[in-house]
Formats: C-alpha cells, structure tokens, sequence
C-alpha cells in the first residue's frame, strides 16, 4: 500500500511540475538595487537666506524636502564661506565652528526625511557680526544610503564629493527661488 501511494505520489509531482501556462503580466519596477549605477545623489541649494531668530533664543534656517529621503539616506550641508571669483565658490562641510575675535561661532544641522533645520549658535551676542547670519548659501546634497559602506570619500571636500556622485552643478535645485 505505501509502495502505491509513493507512486502516485511520484507520478503526481512529476506531472504538476511540467505544466507550462501562459506568462503572466510584467510586474512594477522595484527599487534601484545596491550599487546599481541609477540611484541618484540631488543637490539642492540655499540662496542669500537670513537666519532667523526663534522663541528659543536660536538663530535657525527650517526647509522642507520635497521629494522627502529615505530613512538609510543621509544629508550633507556645505555652506558658502567665500569666493575665489564669480565662477568659484568656496564650500565648508558643516557642523563648522568659527573662531571670531568676537568670539566661537558655530554652525550645525538635523534633518528628517521630510525637513532641515541649520543652526547658528555661538558665545558671543551673533547680531553683532550680521555677515555670518545674514545673506548665507548653503548647498544641500543627499547621499544615498549604500554609498557609505566601504567607502573613503572625504565629505569635507565639496568637489570630491560632487565628483563621487556625478553631480551636474548646472542643474542645482534653487529651495528659496523667488
């Protein structure tokens, strides 16, 4: 008796697994994979904006995202410190800290998927030195997630960092276009 359920068994699997229909429909396209070549880094760009002074006490700078970020990805934020001409810029990687005569100015950040925040913070009174809060540009560049894995890149370094992601500075989003 066990010999013929085997067998039917048998001959049960063998038919089933040769039966051939037709192809169904294509699914959606999944997400980019790891390393993949189409995931891209965006760049988007703060113009000549004002810090403003919060009920905290804080100097800050709030933006939304839009497209908002994945959870795994991360956000650097350059700040224009200066210029070598009208072509050059010259970008400092924050959280900087300043060393004024005045005093120790500081820059940081957070983000979220959604939004940013920039900070200025200081040990002296920063409405006195208005240059530093006043008419700042601030480039934003979102790094995906799996480029931190194994890699050596120095972020301080705006143009390796542009270079690493084949950034297009031509086709830099404006956040605070008028």
């Amino acid at each position: 008796m066990k010999r013929i359920i085997l067998f039917f068994a048998v001959i049960g699997l063998t038919t089933l697994s040769s039966c051939d229909g037709d192809t169904g429909p294509r699914g959606p396209q999944g997400l980019p994979g790891v390393g993949d070549g189409d995931t891209i880094s965006e760049v988007f760009e703060l113009q000549n904006v004002n810090f403003q002074l919060n009920q905290n006490n804080e100097y800050t700078i709030f933006q939304e995202l839009n497209p908002v970020i994945f959870d795994s990805d991360v956000i650097l934020i350059y700040r224009m410190s200066g210029t070598i001409n009208a072509q050059t810029p010259i970008w400092q990687l924050i959280p900087r800290t300043l060393f004024l005569n005045e005093g120790e100015l500081d820059y940081d950040f957070d983000f979220s998927a959604v939004d940013f925040t920039i900070y200025a913070g200081g040990t002296y009174n920063l409405a006195s030195t208005p240059q530093f809060i006043q008419n700042q540009t601030f480039r934003i560049v979102i790094v995906p997630g799996y480029f931190s894995k194994g890699n050596n890149l120095d972020f301080n370094d705006y143009s390796a960092v542009v270079k690493a992601f084949n950034i297009d500075e031509t086709n830099i989003t404006v956040l605070n276009k008028k």
